[in-house]
């Protein structure tokens, strides 16, 4: 059986990490005891292979092992993984990477910086107020870092403690048969100190709850949906860690007559028969105000048309979207005596033969013209 660390995980002298990594976990998942039972050959090079990784992943480790052998590393305090945590971080490390969970339990370091949980801001603003902008102060609680700890959570002239439970690690280690599992540490929560003496303003989280008035500037053309970042603004951070970030949700009311689909506004605009039937000028609301659209004569409902750039700005730039009007025509109700004969009169001036020529006379002929053809086929078959 081969002693060379290199020749073990089947690698050259100068691979790189990830190829070591990528021979370890080839060699720990073909001789892992768990899938080689009572096989002592097979629990032996997994030894080995657990061995060689811990000496060739390491770049002060694998220097003096390349430099002076196992010898050197034996001269250097290290005496293999033997039954330390160090195998089972291994192994960790190799389920991690294959099935996404557990991972390498690493130690942390207590007094690193933690950074402000981000937040998260509803907002409600108008149609108009959507499609101008608008600029709005509004308050919100949250947690920001104690000045009088300046995030520690000790009182001042004291310092956290190196938790005793798990020697500052964050996490506790618990054996299971052939495997180690870490969990959380339950002392520390996971930060691997304690707070013996903690600062009287935030109560040993580090953190105070303060209200902050913030003044947002909405642009024009937002959207239901529409989200805005603004940095710094979230939950402190804790031993001079950065704050999270606050992030502004846009829901925007509907309107009375407008209705948007991007950049596009849609009016549907009633218009009165006579205006419609002789065509007119009209003044049509706009986002923006008032523009005149003109109407042609004998405008029918549904009629569409378009009001170049009296849309939606762009958020991105690139100027205006357009305005759809579309017609509804109007017609009269609760007419007058004189209205009633008037349009009498009208209906009476219409040409009798155009009325003719219309939708029933079309339809009558129509009807007409299919059976005289299916009397000529019968004709046919009968005369053979």
């Amino acid at each position: 059986m081969s002693t060379c660390y290199y020749e073990i995980l089947g690698v050259s002298r100068d691979a790189a990490g990830d190829v070591i990594k990528k021979a370890y976990r080839k060699q720990a998942m073909k001789y892992h005891p768990d899938r080689n039972p009572g096989d002592k050959e097979a629990e032996a090079k997994f030894k080995e292979a657990s061995e060689a990784y811990e000496v060739l992943s390491d770049a002060q480790k694998r220097h003096i092992y390349d430099t002076y052998g196992k010898e050197g590393l034996r001269n250097s305090g290290y005496s293999g993984p033997g039954n330390s945590e160090d195998i089972f971080s291994h192994i960790n490390d190799l389920f991690g990477d294959i099935f996404g969970f557990g991972g390498r339990s690493r130690r942390r370091d207590p007094n690193a910086p933690v950074q402000g949980d981000d937040l998260r801001y509803d907002i409600q603003i108008t149609f108009m107020e959507a499609v101008h902008g608008i600029e709005r102060e509004v308050e919100i609680t949250k947690k920001e870092t104690c000045w009088t700890c300046e995030g520690s959570g000790a009182r001042p002239g004291f310092r956290p403690e190196t938790c005793p439970s798990c020697q500052g690690r964050g996490q506790v280690i618990r054996s299971q048969g052939f495997f180690q599992v870490s969990s959380t540490c339950p002392q520390c929560h996971g930060s691997g100190q304690v707070i013996t003496e903690p600062c009287n303003d935030c109560h040993g989280e580090g953190l105070v709850r303060k209200s902050k008035k913030i003044n947002l500037r909405i642009p024009a053309g937002v959207d239901t949906g529409s989200r805005m970042r603004l940095s710094g603004e979230g939950e402190g951070g804790r031993r001079g860690g950065r704050s999270g970030d606050l992030y502004v949700i846009i829901h925007v009311e509907e309107h009375e007559h407008f209705q948007r689909d991007g950049q596009l506004i849609y009016l549907h605009l009633p218009v009165p028969m006579v205006k419609a039937a002789l065509g007119c000028e009209i003044e049509v609301p706009t986002i923006y105000g008032s523009s005149t659209l003109k109407v042609p004569a004998g405008a029918q409902a549904g009629d569409r048309f378009t009001l170049r750039g009296e849309g939606v700005k762009s958020l991105r730039g690139g100027g205006k979207g357009d305005m759809i009007v579309e017609i509804q025509v109007k017609t009269p109700t609760n007419l007058c005596k004189e209205q009633k004969e008037l349009l009498q009169q009208f209906d009476t001036l219409c040409s009798k033969e155009q009325e003719d020529e219309g939708f029933f006379s079309r339809l009558f002929h129509g009807h007409l013209g299919k059976q005289k053809k299916k009397e000529k086929s019968a004709d046919k078959v009968a005369n053979g």
